[in-house]
C-alpha cells in the first residue's frame, strides 16, 4: 500500500498525456519443466511436470513507467511434495500450484543517473548470494519495497532498498507466502582500474513465527575484476568477506563469518573455475551459522539444494567448474556444456558432509527459446541423504 501515491501520480500523468506518448511493452514468459528426484530414505521418487506462465504489461511515459505482471503455476503431473499439497510420500519439489500478482511497480527515472522503483518488484543484487528472485523455481520471489539505484555520486554507485514484505516462492497456500519485516539492503561500489570494490549491508527481518531465527544483520566487502592475459585468454576473480550477527527478534545471539574466493580462466570457448566458499558457524552459540534466507540459493553449493539452509556447524564448499561453448549447430543453435564438482565439509567439528557432481547442457535455437537439461548427484557422508535430480526444461519469453 505504501506505493499507492506513486501509482496514482503515474496513472494521472498517463491520463493527461496524449495516447501516442505512452509506450506499451507486453511481457510473456512460459516455462514447461519435468523434474525427477530420487532421494534415499523416501520410498517414492518425485516426478513433477509443471507449467509456469508470467504475463503482463509495462507502460512508459516520459520519466515514469508502470508494470503489472501475473504469475501462474499449474502441475500437469503432481507426483511430488510441493510443500503445500500434503504429498509427503514424495521428495520435495518446491513448485506449488499458484496464481498471484507477481509484480506491480512504478518506476521514476527523472533524476540524473537515478531510478526509483516502488511496489512489488524483483530484486536481484549482484550475484544474488544474499538477495535474489530465486528464478530457478517456477514461482519467483519478489518484494514489496522501495528501491533507489543511483550513479549520480561521481565514481560511486549506490543501491538502497527498504522492503516491508518478502513474497516467497511457496505460493498462496503457504503459511509463509508473505513474510513481513523491516528489511534494508544497501551496496556502495566503485571501479578502481579493472577492479570493482563494493561495500554491502543486508538487514534481514523475518518477522514471523518460525522464521525469526533468520533475522540478521550482515556487513561485508566484495571485490571482482577481469584481466586479459592474451588474445584469447583472460582471468577473472571474485572475493568476499562478511560478518553476520543476530538482529531484531532473532531469539539467539550469535556471530558468524562468510568467505568467498574464486577464479575463472577463460580460453576461447573453454572456461575453468575454482572456488572456495565458507558459511561459518559460531562455536560459542550452539546451532547458529551464517544464513542467507533471501538468496537465490540454487546457484550456490550444488544443484541438489542440500544447503539452502546452512547446517548448524556451518559449511565449507570447495568446488570446480568446467564450461565449454560449442557454438551454433543448425536448428539447435548455440550449445553450452558445464560440469561441476563440490566437496562439502563443516566449518567446525571437522565433519565430511558429502560431495556432489552436477552437469548441464543448454541450447538456444532462437533468442526467445531455451532448452535445458540438468542433472545433480549428491553423495552423503555426515549430512543429509543421497539424492539424484534430473530436469528437462523449455523456456519461451518475449
Amino acid at each position: 500500500m505504501r506505493s499507492v501515491p506513486l501509482i496514482f501520480l503515474a496513472s494521472g500523468a498517463t491520463t493527461a498525456a496524449h495516447a501516442d506518448d505512452v509506450k506499451w511493452k507486453p511481457i510473456a514468459d512460459l516455462r514447461l519443466r519435468y523434474e525427477n528426484v530420487d532421494q534415499s530414505g523416501i520410498a517414492d521418487e518425485a516426478n513433477a511436470i509443471t507449467a509456469r506462465l508470467r504475463a503482463g504489461l509495462e507502460a512508459t511515459m516520459g520519466d515514469f513507467s508502470v508494470l503489472g505482471e501475473f504469475e501462474g503455476t499449474q502441475p500437469l503431473l503432481e507426483h511430488y511434495n510441493s510443500s503445500t499439497n500434503g504429498k509427503t510420500q514424495y521428495p520435495l519439489v518446491a513448485d506449488p500450484r499458484n496464481a498471484e500478482l507477481n509484480r506491480l511497480q512504478v518506476q521514476y527515472t527523472g533524476i540524473d543517473k537515478t531510478s526509483v522503483t516502488a511496489g512489488r518488484q524483483l530484486i536481484n543484487i549482484d550475484d544474488q548470494r544474499f538477495v535474489g528472485s530465486v528464478g530457478w523455481r517456477q514461482n519467483e520471489q519478489t518484494f514489496d519495497a522501495v528501491r533507489v539505484e543511483s550513479a549520480a555520486l561521481g565514481p560511486l554507485a549506490v543501491d538502497v532498498t527498504y522492503a516491508w514484505a518478502d513474497r516467497t516462492i511457496f505460493g498462496e497456500a503457504s503459511a509463509i507466502q508473505s513474510i513481513p519485516g523491516d528489511n534494508i539492503f544497501a551496496t556502495v561500489s566503485a571501479d578502481v582500474d579493472t577492479v570493482t570494490i563494493e561495500g554491502f549491508a543486508y538487514m534481514i527481518d523475518q518477522d514471523q513465527f518460525g522464521r525469526r531465527q533468520f533475522s540478521s544483520k550482515t556487513f561485508g566487502v566484495h571485490a571482482e575484476g577481469k584481466y586479459p592475459l592474451g588474445a584469447d585468454l583472460a582471468l577473472a576473480f571474485d572475493a568476499s568477506y562478511a560478518r553476520q550477527s543476530d538482529w531484531k527478534n532473532n531469539p539467539t545471539s550469535y556471530d558468524a563469518d562468510y568467505w568467498l574466493g574464486d577464479a575463472t580462466l577463460t580460453f576461447q570457448k573453454l572456461s575453468l573455475t575454482g572456488a572456495y566458499e565458507v558459511l561459518g558457524a559460531d562455536s560459542g552459540a550452539p546451532n547458529t551459522s551464517f544464513q542467507t534466507p533471501l538468496a537465490t540459493g540454487h546457484k550456490f553449493q550444488g544443484w541438489a539444494d542440500k544447503f539452502l539452509t546452512t547446517p548448524a556447524n556451518g559449511v565449507r564448499d570447495l568446488n570446480g567448474t568446467v564450461g565449454y561453448a560449442l557454438g551454433k549447430f543448425d536448428i539447435v543453435g548455440p550449445v553450452k556444456l558445464a560440469a561441476v564438482y563440490h566437496q562439502f565439509d563443516s566449518d567446525i567439528h571437522s565433519l565430511d558432509y558429502g560431495h556432489e557432481w552436477d552437469a548441464q547442457m543448454t541450447m538456444k535455437p532462437r533468442p526467445d527459446l531455451t532448452f535445458i537439461t540438468k542433472y545433480a548427484h549428491y553423495t552423503a557422508d555426515k549430512f543429509a541423504t543421497d539424492t539424484d535430480k534430473l530436469w528437462v526444461e523449455f523456456d519461451y519469453s518475449l
